[in-house]
């Protein structure tokens, strides 16, 4: 294009973070972002894979369509754009510092976008554009189907769609009475049909029936997977169990990266979410926990290592917590990290805070569940061990070693 200046350059956003943050060498990597400015010089390594360019004064002035976006001519609208963007870099600075210890980037799996600032625009580095293991290629799939299903449905749909939807029923009251009226953790039985590592669990897959037999079972409530590239699940699968009469309080298994899915999976049926703090930082923690009290869900909070923990241990409003004992980089299963996790300090502050705790992952036999169960788990999270059972109900009474069905 005639008159078009181009410049490529690296603005290395290290520096507008606090030191403690960057001693972390291996979470620096994942932050370095293209920063726009006008032409005053910007000092920071160069490259060939990102540009900011620069318009002719000639379009500034006709404010000349350019791409899909129209240069505004007002130099006081350039420099309002040039504000905005400095309050996204505060803001972000701010999310960084509270997202220490995260490993799941946040990451469209598309080729990054154009972004317009006054007579600039620019692209964001498409650096370590392939997931690094499987959590985080859900993730970044999952945050495009959201972007898709919101304009079908906006929130104030999904906010009037509650005003006609079943009281929530108490999730936490059923972990606790089944707690108590057996003896064991209270189970949160999962119907699933499959997952990335295993594959279709259940070829005769009908989730009705699943989600009943595990209530004969005893179960005290159900995780239902709505997933459908990774799981092969659904949100009809959670309606369709919702509207069958089974009495369990439902858990909708889902990757959640927006608040709004909340709405979505209460406007479904759902009585509990999964919030996984590997994936959310500590504000969306705190947002997200207040809008399901407002609407009437509870939180299961998932945590993988002694990091995660005590970044969930301090924020406020948290009843629910499971350990997932699944390594997230190489997906090995150890059940001795729910013990590491409870043990000290930590399980000090899960007593005095009242918050139960939730085995995931690994639980087999009646001598796993006691394992857990010493360390200071009220309740557990099963799903493969029962599911692949012919008979799901038989499947609980194998993995308690007795039968904990109500009398």
């Amino acid at each position: 294009m005639e008159g078009l200046a181009s410049s490529r350059v690296w603005f290395d956003f290290h520096s507008l973070l606090n030191s403690s943050y960057t001693q972390n060498p291996s979470s620096r990597s994942n932050f370095r972002k293209l920063i726009s400015f006008p032409s005053a010089p910007i000092d920071g390594r160069r490259t060939t894979n990102s540009c900011v360019r620069s318009r002719s004064m000639n379009q500034l002035k006709s404010g000349t369509l350019v791409g899909s976006s129209v240069v505004d001519p007002s130099s006081e609208s350039i420099l309002d754009e040039l504000k905005s963007k400095e309050w996204e870099i505060g803001a972000l600075k701010d999310e960084l510092a509270a997202t220490q210890g995260i490993r799941i980037r946040r990451r469209s799996p598309t080729d990054p976008p154009l972004h317009y600032v006054g007579p600039f625009e620019f692209r964001l580095q498409n650096e370590g554009n392939k997931p690094r293991n499987i959590l985080e290629e859900i993730v970044w799939n999952k945050d495009v189907e959201v972007t898709q299903m919101k304009e079908k449905h906006t929130i104030y749909s999904l906010k009037k769609a509650l005003e006609s939807v079943h009281p929530p029923r108490d999730f936490i009251g059923a972990l606790k009475a089944s707690y108590h009226r057996t003896g064991f953790p209270g189970l949160i039985a999962e119907v699933k049909k499959a997952s990335p590592s295993r594959g279709v669990l259940r070829e005769d897959f009908d989730p009705v029936e699943v989600a009943k037999a595990y209530e004969k079972g005893g179960a005290a409530c159900l995780s239902v997977l709505t997933d459908s590239k990774y799981f092969q699940g659904s949100f009809e699968n959670l309606e369709a169990i919702r509207n069958a009469g089974v009495q369990c309080p439902l858990l909708c298994k889902e990757f959640i990266v927006d608040a709004w899915q909340l709405y979505y999976a209460r406007t479904k049926g759902a009585d509990a979410v999964l919030l996984i703090a590997a994936v959310l930082p500590d504000l969306d923690i705190k947002y997200m926990i207040q809008i399901c009290k407002m609407i009437g869900l509870t939180a299961l909070v998932e945590v993988h290592d002694e990091i995660e923990m005590d970044r969930m241990l301090a924020i406020d409003g948290i009843e629910l917590i499971g350990i997932n004992n699944r390594n997230l980089e190489t997906f090995k299963v150890d059940i001795s990290n729910t013990k590491r996790l409870l043990e000290g300090e930590r399980g000090e502050k899960i007593r005095q805070k009242d918050i139960i705790v939730v085995g995931e992952s690994g639980l087999f036999t009646p001598a796993d569940i006691a394992y857990v169960q010493e360390a200071g788990v009220k309740a557990i999270l099963v799903g493969e061990s029962i599911v692949k059972q012919k008979d799901p109900t038989q499947g609980i009474r194998q993995l308690f070693g007795k039968d904990i069905s109500h009398p």
